[in-house]
């Protein structure tokens, strides 16, 4: 009874065995051999392999390969792949094989193999390594030093991109501040799939002391234009128009503007943004070919108005719509105020001013005693009425009593010449 509940155990999970092998295939596929690693350039990275060795000659190989994180899946029949990367971190690759182009049939195990990344102290790598495109003629880049660097460190900026025979090195190296920074010649060359590409840069010192830190710069993105042209401005009904010029090497459809009018009476600004330059004057439809146009409503004719613009790539033709040119030169248009009135006014307000602070320094004294009247003083008012006798109390006293002598005596004169007079 025993033996035959073991054999019935055995042949469930016989059973189980069999209807699971839908959900988790077996391993039918041998693994990759050889698989390894390169670097080509500066930032290539390039894997090969062999085929599996005793593989079944009914299968026709296919390779599953991706990178960390599942990232890139790509299945090919090819026994290589490669790969522009920025070197600053650990790469891996994983390749396994399989019979068909399904990522479940008849794969077999994993095989991994990674680069590292370069050798030396990461904080002494340098930081903010970015590169800009300039009017598609020459790209500069600019970094910060290492936090573990000396402040003497010399750098070496090296670059490659796919019209170079080999590795180029930067020369002519300068300080802007905390920035450093290095510009080539990069010019557009007729080839359409030229910009499809991408330069590849590496900084590191002359000394090998610092960890090199490694960029990518597609060719499609970090693109800033020169400033655009203004050729000419004129006002028609109310609206001003601008007619200018594209920067060398772009066309209208790939860049976006900007047009700025400032009115220096009012101090009021307009802001135009524009994807596609035009105007309904027939006037400017019949300027040169490459004269671009802007129709501004709301201008005021009479007053003095500043125009100004700038352009940046757009989406259309580029990845990056972030990088604005610098303005183009102030143009003037409309009436000037007239200049006498405000030369007379700047000669006749200092007059003005400089009088008033004569008058006022002269008679200052008695601006203050009608501003500011002298209070009296209670005490010495009650001194006089009922305090001691001062000296000028004194004198006034003895003046009456003077006065009253005198009186009494011409008055006894004049009464004994009276009596005279009667006697006789």
């Amino acid at each position: 009874m025993e033996l035959s509940a073991r054999l019935c155990g055995l042949w469930a999970l016989l059973l189980s065995a069999a209807g699971g092998g839908g959900a988790a295939p077996t391993e039918t596929q041998p693994p990759v051999t050889n698989l390894s690693v390169s670097v080509k350039n500066l930032c290539t990275v390039i894997w090969t392999w062999n085929p599996p060795e005793r593989a079944s000659p009914n299968c026709s190989l296919w390779y599953f390969s991706h990178f960390g994180n599942k990232q890139d899946k790509k299945i090919a029949s090819e026994t290589h792949r490669s790969k522009e990367v920025p070197l600053n971190e650990e790469i891996c690759l994983q390749v396994r094989s399989q019979c068909s182009t399904n990522e479940s049939d008849d794969r077999s195990s994993w095989v991994k193999k990674c680069i590292l990344p370069p050798e030396g102290d990461p904080e002494s790598a340098v930081t903010e390594l970015q590169c800009v495109w300039h009017n598609l003629s020459y790209m500069k880049c600019t970094w910060l030093p290492g936090r573990n660097t000396s402040p003497d460190t010399n750098y070496t900026l090296y670059y490659w991109y796919s019209s170079l025979e080999k590795i180029l090195q930067c020369e002519n190296i300068c300080r802007e501040g905390q920035h450093i920074s290095c510009s080539f010649t990069l010019d557009k060359v007729k080839d359409p799939s030229f910009e499809q590409d991408s330069v590849q840069v590496m900084v590191k010192d002359n000394a090998g002391k610092i960890r090199p830190s490694f960029n990518i710069v597609p060719l499609t993105s970090h693109v800033q234009p020169d400033p655009p042209q203004i050729k000419s401005l004129f006002i028609q009904h109310g609206d001003l128009y601008v007619l200018g010029k594209n920067p060398q090497n772009f066309l209208s459809r790939c860049l976006s503007y900007q047009v700025e009018v400032n009115n220096t009476q009012t101090g009021t600004s307009i802001v135009l943004n524009v994807d596609e330059p035009k105007c309904d004057n027939s006037e400017s439809k019949g300027n040169l070919e490459g004269t671009i146009c802007f129709q501004v409503h709301g201008v005021l004719p009479d007053t003095l108005n500043t125009v100004r613009m700038r352009v940046k790539t757009n989406k259309i033709c580029y990845e990056d719509d972030k990088l604005w040119s610098d303005w183009t030169a102030v143009m003037n248009i409309g009436k000037k105020t007239n200049s006498t009135l405000y030369i007379t006014m700047l000669l006749i307000i200092p007059v003005i001013v400089a009088s008033a602070i004569i008058v006022l320094l002269l008679y200052l004294k008695r601006l203050k005693i009608i501003i500011f009247p002298p209070i009296p003083d209670p005490g010495k008012i009650f001194k006089e009425m009922f305090g001691d006798q001062n000296d000028d109390t004194l004198h006034w006293k003895k003046y009456d009593i003077y006065e009253k002598q005198t009186r009494e005596e011409t008055d006894s004169i004049v009464l004994i010449e009276n009596l005279k007079k009667t006697s006789q």
